[in-house]
């Protein structure tokens, strides 16, 4: 086991991959615009986006499967835009596994190194460290239709693996899963890459998934990259109103600057004031829009008393969710105030509550975040 951890380490720095100004029209339809782009070597990095936007497309022009209308794909220092699929040191795992119904898991592990011609001994080794490594030396004889879903895909995964690829490319890999097994298979997923330490890129339109499974997050939309950071920093510090709205809950607020300092502004709209807490780049007068998390307001029975940021507001109904409580609050202007309250007692306020009741919605100056776009 530890040879084989040792041969992967190797690798960490090569699977540093890059693309520039990849663009894409297929039957007069742009599906990739222009984007430039770096896959961090050692990490795990999400391509996350709705149904349509391109995501797979990307995947599959750095995986050699398609060909771009126009740019390039380096992996490290090496131009591979023109190389096939079978010469790129990368593997790919689709939604549906590919396994091979006629062979059973140990020959299924075994087929891309068979067809490499690596050695007997060397073949058998590594099939076995991969077994070990996902934890299915038992089930070496079986058959993939004895199988669950989590161990046909870990399979799939141990065959990726055991070619020790520079990439590691996954294609929506948990869809087929039911939310239970695919919440527990992310964590052992992500476990076993960080292991091996592979260069993992990975395609889902799950936001859960990829702020679950990803040290990166890039998020595309309509065949354009919008942003790319840490989960953290995708889903505290958006840079749009699509990411805001597509990473998470969230209420969106269109106003005016009305007030700019260096420290805050105020942005009034058709709701209220909102006291920003920090500075801004714009100006006077723009027009933005005003993201609050729904897990970041409080909901009080009573005036707060505060100076900024606190809104009257209806209860119009609420869900129960067990670890939390959902809200969904009118307030001026007729707009809807989505909340989230952690249940952190099993006797929760909202049994006592009921629709048309008037409360205070409050947050502070730092939960809000400015877009501009």
């Amino acid at each position: 086991m530890r040879s084989m951890i040792i041969n992967h380490t190797h690798l960490r720095g090569v699977g540093r991959v890059s693309f520039e100004n990849l663009s894409c029209v297929l039957g007069g339809r742009r599906i990739l615009s222009s984007i430039s782009g770096e896959i961090i070597s050692g990490k795990v990095t999400a391509i996350l986006g709705p149904n349509g936007c391109g995501k797979s497309t990307l995947l599959r022009m750095l995986a050699g499967f398609e060909t771009p209308t126009a740019g390039r794909v380096w992996l490290a220092d090496r131009d591979v835009t023109d190389l096939p699929p079978y010469e790129r040191p990368m593997n790919m795992m689709f939604q549906s596994y590919a396994l091979f119904p006629h062979m059973n898991v140990w020959d299924n592990v075994a087929f891309g190194l068979r067809r490499d011609g690596v050695a007997k001994d060397e073949l058998n080794q590594r099939v076995e460290d991969m077994l070990q490594l996902v934890q299915l030396q038992k089930f070496a004889q079986r058959s993939p239709h004895q199988l669950s879903g989590g161990q046909q895909q870990r399979v799939a995964l141990a065959r990726s693996l055991a070619k020790r690829p520079q990439l590691l490319m996954l294609d929506e890999p948990l869809g087929a899963l039911d939310k239970k097994l695919r919440e527990q298979t992310q964590v052992e997923l992500v476990n076993i890459i960080k292991q091996v330490g592979v260069t993992c890129v990975l395609v889902t339109h799950d936001q859960d998934e990829a702020m679950t499974m990803a040290d990166r997050i890039a998020v595309m939309s309509e065949g354009s990259l919008l942003q790319v950071g840490t989960p953290n920093e995708v889903y505290e510090s958006p840079n749009c109103r699509f990411v805001a709205d597509f990473v998470g809950n969230v209420n969106l607020f269109d106003g005016e600057v009305t007030e700019y300092e260096a420290d805050h502004v105020v942005v009034s709209s058709a709701s209220g004031d909102f006291y920003v807490g920090h500075g801004i780049s714009g100006s006077l007068g723009m027009q933005v829009s005003i993201a609050l998390r729904p897990e970041k307001v409080v909901l009080s029975l009573e005036d707060p008393q505060k100076k900024n940021n606190a809104m009257p507001c209806v209860l119009e109904d609420w869900s129960y969710f067990g670890s939390h409580t959902s809200y969904s609050l009118r307030v001026e202007g007729n707009r809807r105030l989505k909340v989230s309250v952690t249940n952190t007692d099993r006797d929760q306020d909202h049994e006592n509550l009921e629709e048309g009741q008037r409360l205070w919605a409050h947050w502070e100056d730092s939960a809000l975040v400015v877009l501009t776009q």
